[in-house]
């Protein structure tokens, strides 16, 4: 006969009441944070020629999307989700010739829209910190080609939690597979970097 005085518990049971606290009181990640992005939002592009320089702008930003933030925690990398969709035919060169050129380059009959898909940034924007420089990723889509970069960004609260969010990067015709323009003949020649700036005015909401 058994002479223990209580009823007997199968290992894997034990095992299964060690483990349960660990995953009943894991902690849960902070609750996504909501950017709005507004209608002063911008694109531009500097370049140059071989004979002088140029810079192109998407004005504003006519259709405001979401982006939604995820921080694992207060000092680490942010992750987000969301992007914005702006229209090549947009651009304006404050020339005509030099902006019928870029959009034509630029293939704007085929592939409209220009799509920057925001993947991360190295921290989340101090909300007590007036300006800081920070790093990120994004995809961009341009003439049917999707890239991958590394961007730097400049960030400055701007007043009640909200930013704006600077992004730079260098990016070249090529990475496109985007043949510069070239005019009388091949005289003038368009070169090969373009310098993209881009300005986030952001709406944060938690």
């Amino acid at each position: 006969m058994n002479s223990s005085s209580g009823p007997l518990i199968r290992p894997s049971l034990l095992l299964l009441l060690i483990l349960l606290p660990s995953f009943a009181f894991k902690p849960s990640h902070a609750d996504p944070v909501k950017w709005i992005l507004t209608k002063e939002c911008t694109l531009k592009v500097n370049g140059s020629t071989n004979i002088n320089k140029f810079s192109c702008i998407v004005p504003e930003y006519v259709q405001p999307d979401t982006l939604i933030c995820y921080k694992e925690n207060k000092n680490g990398p942010l992750k987000i989700s969301g992007s914005m969709a702006l229209d090549v035919q947009k651009f304006d060169c404050k020339h005509a010739v030099m902006t019928n050129d870029l959009r034509k380059t630029l293939k704007a009959k085929v592939y409209p829209k220009i799509i920057i898909k925001f993947l991360n940034l190295s921290k989340y924007p101090d909300l007590y910190n007036r300006e800081e420089a920070i790093k990120g990723a994004v995809t961009i889509e341009l003439a049917g080609i999707v890239k991958h970069f590394e961007v730097d960004y400049k960030y400055t609260m701007t007043g009640n939690g909200n930013l704006k969010l600077i992004g730079t990067k260098q990016v070249n015709f090529s990475d496109f597979n985007i043949s510069p323009p070239r005019k009388l003949g091949g005289m003038i020649k368009t070169n090969n970097e373009l310098n993209v700036e881009f300005v986030l005015n952001i709406k944060t909401l938690n």
